[in-house]
This record gives structure tokens, sequence and C-alpha cells, in this order.
């Protein structure tokens, strides 16, 4: 099983503070319980429960600094909960999914906890193909780019995610060699 890191990559003063969150919040139990809070808050206010299953499923996206896999989720869920199903995760995922806590990457399969849910923004995914390594940027020019395309032919863009599968710097870097 290939394993993926993940960086963020944010433009805005606020995202910056969503990247000190996926830096700390791992390491941070005080941050963590700050994001679960808002999640909590977010569901709310949106006429939902954050239910204790819920919580434990983003909490463990949350403490992983790689993508996973539902599977490999239920497998760390079955610590805390041997009764877990995979229909468990799945619905749990789905409501993540839903209230924008967390994003899937469709290429991988994988899921990873976003720190900025609450406010609409689009989402491009790099993934590196040779180490896994995911960066996550949000270009509006991107965005743009496309929204101007959609409306060009009649189209309503309503969610948007780009996945860009190459190579990441470190793995683009000529080896020891000279050979690429």
């Amino acid at each position: 099983m290939k394993h993926y890191s993940i960086k963020k990559i944010y433009f805005t003063q606020y995202h910056k503070l969503a990247f000190n969150y996926l830096c700390f919040c791992r390491y941070n139990p005080r941050i963590m319980d700050k994001l679960i809070a808002k999640a909590k808050a977010h569901c709310e206010d949106n006429g939902a429960r954050f239910t204790p299953l819920r919580e434990e499923v983003y909490r463990i996206l949350l403490n992983n600094s790689v993508p996973m896999g539902a599977y490999d989720l239920l497998d760390l869920l079955r610590k805390s909960n041997d009764s877990a199903k995979p229909a468990t995760i799945y619905r749990s995922l789905d409501f993540l999914l839903d209230f924008g806590l967390i994003h899937k990457l469709e290429s991988t399969n994988t899921f990873v906890a976003c720190h900025h849910f609450g406010c609409a923004h689009p989402v491009q995914f790099l993934i590196c193909d040779e180490c896994g390594d995911v960066a996550e940027i949000q270009s509006t020019s991107i965005h743009n780019a496309l929204s101007a395309q959609a409306t060009q032919m009649g189209f309503v863009v309503k969610q948007q995610t780009i996945e860009a599968h190459g190579s990441c710097k470190a793995c683009a870097q000529p080896n020891d060699n000279g050979k690429e």
C-alpha cells in the first residue's frame, strides 16, 4: 500500500492560519480541540449533529498527515469502536464530505481533513505519482478560468476539485548520476 504525505499551500492570511492548524494540530491537542469545536458548531449551525462517531473519524483524519482510505480509517476506528463496520465509516465520510469537513482525492480514493471549512473554496491537488506527496492549493485564477469557460457554455459549476498528477520538486530533481 502506498502512503501519501500532504502539504497544504495557501495564498491568503486566513489560509495561513489553516496551514498552522494542519502543521500543529497533530502535536497540540488544544488546537485539535478548537478545530473539533469549530466543526461541531459548523454542523449545528447547519442543522446537523456532529456525533461522537463522526467526531472520531474527523479526529483520525486530523491526526494523520497522510490521506487515508476508508478501510485504513476503519482499522483505526476499530481500536476505539470494535463494532464499527464498513457502512459505519462510509456514512461518516459522506457526512463529513457533505459538510465540507474533509476532501476526497478521487484518483486515489482517499480522504484528507479540511482545516478551513465553512467557506466556499475551490480546491486543486498536486499529486506526485512517484512518492505520493499531495499538495493542496487554492488558485483563484484556475477557478475563475474554469468558471468563465463554464459560463460561456451555459454550465453552472457547483463544486470544483481538480487533481493534477505528476512529479513533485524532490522527485523531479535529477538523481546523483544526473539522470532523470
